[in-house]
C-alpha cells in the first residue's frame, strides 16, 4: 500500500490492487476519504468539512504527483 504524503496526521495513499479511475485514499485516526486524482471529485468522505477542505487542497497541490506516483507504480504491475 503505498503511501505518497504524511501531513498533519493525514495519510495519502492507495492501494497495491486498485482499480481505474486513479484515485487517492485518505486516513486520519478514524476518519476516511477517497478522492478522484482527475477531476478531484470526493468519492466518499467521513471528515469533517474543515478537514476535508484540507484534505482537497492537499491533493489539489499534490495532484501531478499522485498521478505521477499511480502511473509508474501500476505501469510496472
Amino acid at each position: 500500500m503505498p503511501t505518497l504524503l504524511n501531513i498533519n496526521g493525514f495519510r495519502f495513499f492507495f492501494y497495491a490492487n486498485e482499480h481505474d479511475p486513479r484515485h487517492i485514499h485518505v486516513l486520519k485516526d478514524d476518519r476516511y476519504a477517497k478522492i478522484n486524482l482527475d477531476d478531484l471529485s470526493v468519492v466518499n468522505s467521513t471528515f469533517k468539512p474543515k478537514d476535508m477542505k484540507f484534505v482537497i487542497e492537499c491533493v489539489r497541490q499534490n495532484q501531478e504527483n499522485f498521478i505521477r506516483g499511480w502511473d509508474e507504480y501500476f505501469s510496472k504491475r
